[in-house]
Parts: C-alpha cells; sequence; structure tokens
C-alpha cells in the first residue's frame, strides 16, 4: 500500500464519497483541506502535470468569482495557476494524487484507476 493524498471539500458530497472509496481501499490516507490549506503554485503545475491537463481545466467555472472576475478572459497557464492560488474555490474538487499519478473525484469512482498499479 502506498500512502494517498486528497485535495479535500469536506463540504462537498462528491469529495467525501472519494474519501471514503480512498479509505474504504485501505491506503494511508494524507487529507488536505486545501480552502485551509491552499496550494502554492508550485504545487498547482505538479498537480496539473500529474493529471495531465491545463491548469484552466482545472478551475470550477460555476464558482461565483470565476463568473465575475474571469468569465470569458483568456488566460496564460501562470495566470490560471496565480487565479486558483488566489481563489482556491476555483480548484475542482477533489484531486487524489499517488505517487506521479493523480485524477479528480468526479466522479467518485475515478480514484479507483489510482489503484490498479
Amino acid at each position: 500500500m502506498s500512502e494517498i493524498t486528497i485535495y479535500h471539500n469536506p463540504k462537498c458530497s462528491k469529495s467525501r464519497a472519494t474519501l471514503d472509496l480512498v479509505e474504504q481501499h485501505g491506503d494511508e490516507v494524507k487529507v488536505i483541506e486545501y480552502l485551509r490549506t491552499p496550494p502554492t503554485a508550485k504545487e498547482l503545475e505538479a498537480l496539473v502535470a500529474k493529471l495531465g491537463i491545463e491548469p484552466e481545466q482545472l478551475v470550477r467555472k460555476g464558482e461565483e468569482i470565476y463568473k465575475t472576475e474571469y468569465a470569458g478572459k483568456k488566460l496564460t497557464r501562470a495566470q490560471w495557476i496565480e487565479a486558483l492560488v488566489r481563489h482556491p474555490i476555483l480548484i475542482e474538487r477533489p484531486i487524489v494524487v499517488s505517487g506521479d499519478r493523480a485524477v479528480i473525484g468526479r466522479p467518485p469512482e475515478n480514484v479507483r484507476t489510482l489503484f490498479d498499479r
């Protein structure tokens, strides 16, 4: 078994369900409540690399802060990272990391791909 890290929002039902799946698998889980302890720009760069996506794909576009400050804007990769650092509520959740792999737990069953090693 290896350690799994989950960037978690306990108020989110999908995040709670994903955490439950990880815990049921029996792996050691490091829980980071990213709204209380937001990731740094360097950590976000590493996360998007592990996810294999661009930073903009990690943005929750239904959030009010997105609608008022970012909707319709063309931002660079660095600018999206900065937006996510400044407003962690914009980070899609949950993100589950195992080694050099990561998935977004939407739906929660996505996390099962990390168990197939």
